[in-house]
């Protein structure tokens, strides 16, 4: 029996020692659908959100990687390796002689934005060659610093040689480059010994599902109890229908004007305001944003999800 295409977004609970690929590549067995996509790679030993994007919905995978994320990290004081946690070759290792108070204000310091340097165990690219591709060579390369934002750092339990830190931050961030950092700023290095990714934008751990309970649910077929309706993701942004004359500008994804949407010349828009947008009849259009023409509300598609009947 060939299964419904699904359009919309699985929170899936990555577990340790599977890629984000892997994680796919499984997702994709399991929907029988071809069109699946990650929202940002976690390390092989990492678990926890891993939002996978099916259908349709995969037009969501750049706006849910530019997504604030939240982890659960323990840092490992004493330790430097070549790829900043423990699953690597040790480096250096030395004596932990530090204070609670020390330890709160280096962690502390890394609030804000930062400049912070890619680690060489990574996937980044140089040249068309994934960084970690040239580590295990045994090359090392130039990599420049790039724009981080952490936007909450916490610490809990402090159990030495152990640390552990809450850490809501901008993407691209690699937690692991945290830790390495924080052990610099002590002088006596460190490295992660655990990461769990808490968040990722609106999804968290208390709705997320392993593999093997997608599993159970395909073999019943009730996998669409798990998936998520791409229109959901947008939940914070107000709603709106056009009018039936406006339902074809709508559908070619034209610009539309308040006259165009039920409603909408009740409200006072913005530059940039963003909402959602839905045909007379209810099916999802996608995101449009507030625009300047002169003295009109006049929206702009920002991202399109509609398809046709």
């Amino acid at each position: 029996m060939c299964m419904p295409v699904i359009n919309g977004v699985i929170n899936v609970y990555k577990e340790p020692k599977f890629t984000s690929f892997d994680v796919v590549a499984k997702l994709r067995g399991i929907a029988k659908q071809k069109k699946i996509g990650h929202t940002g790679t976690l390390d092989p030993d990492a678990v926890g959100v891993l939002p996978v994007c099916l259908g349709r919905a995969t037009k969501l995978c750049d706006l849910l990687t530019d997504e604030t994320k939240e982890y659960r990290a323990v840092l490992l004081l004493g330790k430097v390796t070549d790829t900043q946690d423990t699953s690597g070759q040790v480096l250096e290792e030395h004596p932990v002689q530090v204070t609670e108070e020390e330890i709160r204000k280096a962690v502390k310091s890394f609030l804000g934005e930062q400049m912070q340097v890619p680690p060489m165990y990574s996937a980044l690219k140089v040249n068309g060659k994934k960084l970690y591709e040239l580590a295990r060579e045994g090359k090392t390369v130039e990599r420049k610093a790039r724009p981080v934002t952490f936007y909450e750092l916490e610490i809990g339990e402090i159990r030495l040689p152990e640390v552990e830190l809450r850490v809501v931050c901008s993407k691209g961030t690699y937690i692991r480059t945290l830790c390495n950092d924080i052990g610099e700023k002590l002088g006596c290095g460190g490295c992660m010994a655990h990461l769990t990714r808490s968040r990722v934008g609106v999804f968290d751990l208390g709705t997320a599902r392993t593999l093997a309970e997608l599993q159970e649910l395909a073999d019943q077929g009730r996998l669409e109890e798990a998936v998520i309706p791409i229109d959901e993701i947008f939940s914070q942004l107000p709603a709106f229908r056009t009018v039936q004359s406006a339902d074809v500008l709508a559908h070619n994804g034209n610009a539309l004007y308040t006259s165009n949407l039920e409603k909408a010349e009740q409200r006072v828009w913005k530059q940039g305001d963003e909402l959602r947008v839905y045909d007379s009849e209810g099916s999802f259009i996608g995101i449009y944003f507030r625009d300047r023409n002169g003295n009109r509300n006049f929206f702009r598609m920002k991202k399109m999800f509609y398809s046709g009947k």
